[in-house]
């Protein structure tokens, strides 16, 4: 009966152990590029945590890196990211390996804060090799852009940015920012941004003239159209496609644009 007794409580305690092991989020293996040949494949053990302090905890990481590459890895930095249950960032730490041959491996720990529970993790590269360059992410620099006057619409090669003044995100190269504001002429200029460039510059286009007539009433209002006749008791100007006829007693100032002639 005794017997009968132990036998049945060893095997309560090792349903209980299975049980809370099961609770325990596997260990997470990430091959790196997610497409294309395996050049590392990361084995993540469960995040866990050794501290904690101002809202985020901090967690310990056991990695082990495997490099599937033809060649030797001098050095390869990595942003460590965790997600919640919801797949929602929360976290970050940082990863870095040195010389390993091809075939080899090198196990380490990584620490990463968190403001939850991690779930699950995920890698984005910072530093690789020359030959690895291009799976690296773009990078972009932060420019300020301004108009003059300011409240202009601009759009980055075709694509709308924002109003100015607005701070833009651009990838190296070649670019076109258009400006266009109501009652001014539309401008392009042309951005050039190299590998080199840094956040923090700046772009300021003048619009220049204004692109309509302006008609400036005795009340203080300004109209901005298209004055089509001025006779000695009658304006009419033309806004937006509509007319309209106004007293030269009610008009103060005028001031007409240069346009160019109508073709023949």
């Amino acid at each position: 009966m005794y017997r009968h007794r132990i036998a049945a409580c060893f095997a309560l305690l090792i349903l209980v152990f299975l049980a809370g092991e099961a609770k325990d989020p596997p260990t997470q293996v990430i091959v790196w590029p997610v497409s294309g040949p395996p050049v590392l494949r990361f084995t993540l053990g469960k995040p866990k945590e050794i501290g904690s302090g101002g809202g985020a905890r901090t967690y310990s990481i056991d990695i082990t890196a495997e490099n599937q590459w033809g060649k030797r890895i001098a050095r390869a930095d990595f942003s460590l990211y965790l997600y919640d249950k919801n797949k929602v960032r929360i976290g970050d730490g940082f990863i870095s390996i040195s010389d390993v041959a091809p075939g080899g491996s090198v196990k380490f720990n990584a620490d990463a804060q968190a403001s939850g529970i991690p779930v699950s993790m995920d890698l984005s590269p910072r530093t690789l090799p020359s030959e690895l360059q291009s799976y690296l992410p773009i990078k972009k620099i932060s420019v300020t852009v301004n108009s003059v006057p300011q409240g202009a619409v601009v759009k980055i090669d075709g694509v709308d940015a924002g109003t100015t003044p607005k701070i833009i995100q651009v990838a190296p190269g070649k670019h076109i920012l258009e400006f266009a504001k109501e009652g001014f002429k539309t401008g392009n200029y042309p951005l050039e941004i190299t590998a080199e460039d840094t956040s923090g510059g700046s772009v300021s286009y003048e619009l220049g003239t204004s692109a309509h007539d302006t008609v400036e009433l005795r009340d203080g209002s300004v109209l901005s159209g298209d004055v089509e006749s001025v006779s000695p008791t009658e304006v009419v100007v033309r806004i937006g496609g509509t007319f309209q006829h106004l007293s030269r007693n009610q008009v103060k100032r005028i001031a007409l644009i240069e346009r160019d002639a109508p073709s023949q």
